[in-house]
C-alpha cells in the first residue's frame, strides 16, 4: 500500500502532521504573469516551474471576476493548486471529475476554456456550477452535496463494463463527507474490487460552518499525525488512503495523484481516498481572516478594503434571526437545528446567546429532521431551519417520521422560491408543492417582515408539523392590510362587496399583486378585484374555500410551482364542491413552470415567469377578455 506523506512536523506514530502551506504571493497584488492555458492539454504541455506563477494568476483573476459579478470565491481560492493538478493527472471528459456540490469549480472552468468565466452567474452567462451545456468537461451540475463518490462510482462501473480504461474522479469535501449518501458511497466503493474509482477528500474543515461530528474528529486526527499509518478509518474499510497531502504544494500534489492512479490501476484496489488538505479562502487575506466562513460566497466588492459602507440592510435572513432568538427568550423548550449553515439561514444570533439550544448535525438534512422528531417526542419545540432547496432532501422524514407522528417539529426555509443567481438546483421552487402533500401540516408564507414576525411564533403554537418560508434578499417594507376577513387580510379591493376576481396571494409576492390590482382597477373600475393574504396558507380553511366560491374567478399566485402547489390545491377543494348547476368560479393559477429554471437576476425570471405586476394583470386581463 502506498501512502504518500509531506513531513512538516515531527512525526506521530510513524506519521507526520501536516498543514496546508501558504500560497507564495496574496492574489490581491498582481502576479508573475502565467497565461492560462486553454485546455487540459495546454495545461499538461506546462514545464512544472510555470505552475506556482499560473496559481497566482488564477487566484488574482478569481478576485477580478468575484469583485464585479459575486459568486463563492472562498472555496475556489483554496482549491487552487488541487484543481491544476488534478488535471494535469487526469484526462478529462475520459476520465470524469466529478466536482462534489460544484461551488468550487470556478478554477476547473477557467482551465477548461472559460478562463474569464464571462457573464459569470448572470443570465446567459457562464453558471456558478458545472453545466453541461458550457462543456463537455462539465459533469454534474447538482449543487446538492455529497453524490460525487456515488456518481464517480457509477462512471467508473459503466467503464468497466465498456472495457474502458481511466480512473473516475470525485472531488468532495470533509463538510459534504457528513452527509449520508457520502458515507452509503463510500462503503459500497470499499467493497468493489478492481474499482478505479479515486476520491480526492479536500479537507479544509469546514463546509459554510466548521465540520462536526466523529468523522471530523478523526481527520483531525490524521492532520495532527497522531494516527499511525493503516490505522486510519478509509483503509479500515477497505479503500487505498493516501496522505495527507498539503494541497497548497504542487509537487506534493503531483506526487499523490500519480500514486493515487497507480493504486487504482491495481486490479485488488477496491477504490483510492486522497486526503488533501487546503485554506479556504486561500492566497487572499480578507478570506482567510474571515472567521465567519472565509468568504465562502460572496456578493460584489472592492478588492482594495474600504470602510464598511454603513448599517446593512435588512434582509429575510437577519428579520427572522431576530424572530427565532425571540421565540427562544420565550420558551426554553425552543432548540434550533441547522444542517452545516447556521449563519446563512439566521440562526448566528440564537447561536452566540443560547449556544447550547442550537445544534449543527452537517450536511445532513435527513438527520435533522429525524433529531427534531426526537426532540419533540421529548418534549422540545425543535425548529429545523433550511434552505428551501434543501428540504428536497429530507422529505421521507418530514412524511413518515414527523408528520406521520405528529410531532411538533417546525421547518423554516430560506431562500424559498426563485433564488436567481446559483441556477436550477438552488431554486426553492419546490416546497410548496411537496407542502400540500403532507397531512396535518400548517404553513405559513409571509408577506413581509412584520408577518415573519408573526409566523415564527405562530407556527411554535402550533400542534404537528408547521412550515414558514420566505425568500432571499432584502425584507420589504411593511404592506398592511386594508381590512380583516376570516378567510385572511384584504391587501386590495372591496371586502364588503361582492367579489368578481378573488387574487389569493401567497408569500412575498403580494406587493407584486397589489401593484397589478391597482392596474386593472385603473382600466376597470367596475371591477371588484379583491387581493387576499391568507396568512396561514395550509392547511386550506373552509372560510377561504367559502369566499372563493363567491367570487366569479379566483386567481392564484405563489412563488414556486403551478400546477402542483397551493393553488392547485385550492382548486382541487373547490372543484369537490361544484356541481352542473353551479360549478363555481372559474380558477387560474399563477406559478412557476415545471421546468428547470436557469440561473439570472430573480426580478427578471419572475417577469419571465408572468409573476411581477406586469404579468399577474395581463393573466387577469386575459380571464376578463372572455367575459
Amino acid at each position: 500500500m502506498s501512502t504518500i506523506e509531506h513531513r512538516s512536523a515531527t512525526p506521530h506514530r510513524g506519521r507526520a502532521a501536516v498543514t496546508p502551506s501558504a500560497p507564495a504571493a496574496d492574489a490581491s497584488t498582481p502576479p508573475s504573469e502565467v497565461p492560462i492555458p486553454g485546455g487540459p492539454e495546454a495545461l499538461r504541455a506546462l514545464d512544472a516551474a510555470q505552475l506556482p506563477g499560473l496559481a497566482r494568476t488564477l487566484r488574482r483573476r478569481l478576485l477580478e471576476i468575484c469583485s464585479r459579478s459575486g459568486g463563492h470565491l472562498g472555496p475556489n481560492l483554496g482549491v487552487v493548486e488541487l484543481t491544476i493538478a488534478l488535471h494535469r493527472e487526469f484526462r478529462s471528459p475520459d476520465e470524469p471529475i466529478v466536482f462534489d456540490t460544484g461551488h468550487q469549480a470556478y478554477v476547473h472552468k477557467m482551465l477548461t476554456g472559460r478562463a474569464d468565466l464571462p457573464g459569470l452567474r448572470t443570465a446567459g452567462g457562464i453558471a456558478g456550477y458545472p453545466d453541461r451545456g458550457e462543456s463537455v468537461h462539465d459533469l454534474v451540475e447538482n449543487s446538492h452535496a455529497s453524490g460525487s463518490i456515488a456518481w464517480a462510482h457509477g462512471l467508473d462501473r459503466a467503464h468497466r463494463l465498456a472495457g474502458a480504461d481511466g480512473a473516475a474522479v470525485a472531488v468532495i469535501g470533509d463538510g459534504a463527507l457528513t452527509g449520508g449518501v457520502g458515507l452509503e458511497a463510500l462503503n459500497l466503493l470499499a467493497s468493489d474490487q478492481g474499482s478505479r474509482t479515486v476520491v480526492v477528500l479536500n479537507d479544509n474543515t469546514r463546509s459554510y460552518a466548521p465540520t462536526v461530528g466523529g468523522i471530523a474528529e478523526h481527520l483531525a486526527e490524521l492532520r495532527a499525525g497522531r494516527i499511525g499509518a493503516g490505522e486510519d478509518l478509509f483503509t479500515s474499510l477497505g479503500l487505498t488512503y493516501l496522505g495527507p497531502v498539503d494541497g497548497h504544494d504542487l509537487t506534493a500534489l503531483a506526487d499523490a495523484l500519480a500514486a493515487a492512479r497507480r493504486a487504482a490501476e491495481d486490479p485488488t484496489s477496491s477504490g483510492v481516498l486522497v486526503h488533501v488538505l487546503t485554506r479556504k479562502g486561500a492566497g487572499f487575506a480578507r478570506a482567510e481572516s474571515d472567521t465567519v466562513d472565509h468568504w465562502h460566497a460572496t456578493s460584489p466588492f472592492t478588492i482594495q478594503e474600504q470602510a464598511s459602507p454603513g448599517a446593512p440592510t435588512e434582509t429575510w435572513t437577519s428579520r427572522f434571526g431576530a424572530a427565532m432568538l425571540d421565540a427562544a427568550r420565550a420558551d426554553e423548550r425552543v432548540v434550533a437545528i441547522s444542517a452545516a449553515m447556521i449563519d446563512p439561514v439566521g440562526l448566528t444570533p440564537m447561536q452566540q446567546e443560547l449556544p447550547g439550544r442550537v445544534l449543527d448535525v452537517g450536511i445532513a438534512e435527513q438527520l435533522a429532521l429525524d433529531t427534531a422528531a426526537g426532540l419533540s417526542a421529548g418534549g422540545r419545540k425543535p425548529v429545523v431551519s433550511l434552505y428551501a432547496t434543501f428540504l428536497n432532501r429530507a422529505i421521507d422524514q418530514l412524511l413518515l417520521d414527523v408528520a406521520l407522528h405528529g410531532e411538533d417539529v417546525t421547518i423554516t426555509l430560506d431562500r424559498a422560491g426563485v433564488t436567481g443567481d446559483d441556477g436550477p438546483s438552488h431554486h426553492g421552487i419546490w416546497d410548496l408543492a411537496l407542502a400540500t402533500k403532507v397531512p396535518g401540516l400548517s404553513l405559513w408564507a409571509p408577506r413581509d417582515g412584520v408577518r415573519l414576525d408573526a409566523a415564527v411564533p405562530a407556527a411554535l403554537g402550533t400542534l404537528g408539523p408547521s412550515l414558514v418560508r420566505f425568500p432571499k434578499g432584502a425584507c420589504p417594507p411593511e404592506l398592511p392590510a386594508l381590512a380583516q376577513l376570516p378567510a385572511g387580510e384584504v391587501l386590495a379591493g372591496d371586502a364588503h362587496a361582492p367579489v368578481d376576481i378573488l387574487l389569493v396571494s401567497i408569500g412575498a409576492l403580494a406587493g407584486r399583486a397589489v401593484e397589478a390590482a391597482a392596474e386593472l382597477a385603473a382600466a376597470h373600475p367596475e371591477l371588484n378585484l379583491v387581493v387576499l393574504d391568507p396568512v396561514q396558507s395550509l392547511p386550506l380553511g373552509e372560510e377561504l374555500l367559502d369566499l372563493a366560491a363567491t367570487a366569479r374567478a379566483v386567481v392564484t399566485l405563489e412563488d414556486g410551482l403551478a400546477e402542483h402547489g397551493i393553488g392547485a390545491a385550492l382548486g382541487t377543494r373547490l372543484a369537490r364542491r361544484a356541481t352542473l348547476s353551479a360549478p363555481g368560479p372559474v380558477l387560474r393559477s399563477l406559478g412557476v413552470d415545471l421546468e428547470f429554471i436557469p440561473h439570472g437576476k430573480r426580478d427578471a425570471i419572475l417577469a419571465a415567469q408572468g409573476l411581477d405586476a406586469a404579468g399577474i394583470a395581463a393573466s387577469i386581463r386575459s380571464l376578463l377578455q372572455g367575459s
